[in-house]
């Protein structure tokens, strides 16, 4: 096995491990679930890698508990439409993926607060799923689990220039509106809940350029008609704005080094706000 070097490690730890989970890229792949492989693919030990998915998890619940330092946030607990059972599912992309984003906290935050906590969390995030890409595993990845709540979190990459084609984003507008009808359409006829949507927050294009991993820009002219495509739709709208990550547009310290993946307090602003909105729904448990 190559064995990677310390400054690979460190562009691993940060860039690629969090959002890299080879059972979810690769659901049929024999080895999808051995960690032995996935270390070795990454030119890591075994106990290398999951040393820092160890890590990666423990700051997600640490993350948690800050959070429930917070009074308002212990009053929005007690106010949300879940008794401790549900199967709680997301469909998104690598922010959501991330084994230290929102999605990982606020299971972390729910199963230490609820009483008698039995949550069943699926996180079906792939790394840089459009929402084509997403459609085509809903049924594969969330509706097979038979889910009490669905969030969906996309639209970020449909976004994407490639920095080879320019004039154009990856995905048409009327594509990412056609996908997130089908979207709808179907979590709704199996689903009892409504959906909770989270907008794809804004991001800091210019640290995304000056990234040598990422081969495409992502600008806000563009974001932000995805994310009034996600506010139109029916359900729990998650940040309609946009505006979770900085009032007055995106501050740094809410990403990690890209600009475009969140860092642990941009998580916990999405978390905030998915407490307040879930809180303050009229939704029966019954």
């Amino acid at each position: 096995m190559s064995k990677a070097s310390d400054e690979i490690k460190s562009i691993l730890e940060q860039f690629t491990i969090p959002f890299l989970h080879l059972n979810k890229r690769f659901p049929l792949l024999p080895g999808k679930d051995s960690v032995e492989a996935e270390a070795s693919l990454m030119g890591l030990s075994t106990d290398e890698l999951k040393t820092y998915r160890q890590n990666i998890s423990e700051n997600a619940k640490q993350a948690a508990l800050e959070l429930l330092k917070e009074d308002e946030i212990v009053d929005l607990v007690d106010k949300l439409p879940f008794d401790g059972s549900e199967t709680i599912a997301v469909l998104g992309d690598s922010i959501s993926e991330d084994g230290q984003g929102w999605f990982e906290i606020l299971h972390h935050l729910l199963s230490i607060s609820v009483e008698k906590a039995d949550f069943n969390f699926i996180n079906a995030g792939v790394g840089h799923n459009t929402t084509s890409e997403a459609l085509r595993r809903l049924d594969r990845d969330v509706l097979i689990h038979e889910p009490d709540w669905v969030f969906v979190a996309l639209g970020t990459y449909d976004a994407q220039r490639l920095n080879y084609v320019q004039e154009r984003t990856i995905s048409p507008l009327s594509e990412t509106w056609e996908n997130f009808e089908s979207i709808q359409n179907v979590v709704n006829d199996k689903v009892s809940n409504p959906i909770v949507w989270i907008t794809p927050a804004p991001v800091i294009n210019e640290l995304l350029m000056q990234n040598a991993l990422y081969e495409f820009s992502i600008e806000e002219v563009d974001l932000k008609q995805v994310r009034e495509l996600v506010a139109s739709k029916s359900g729990v709208i998650i940040d309609s704005l946009g505006r979770r990550m900085g009032e007055e547009g995106p501050e740094a310290w809410n990403y990690i080094a890209d600009g475009l993946h969140h860092s642990l307090s941009g998580h916990m602003n999405t978390v905030r706000l998915v407490l307040k909105k879930l809180s303050e729904a009229e939704i029966s448990t019954d």
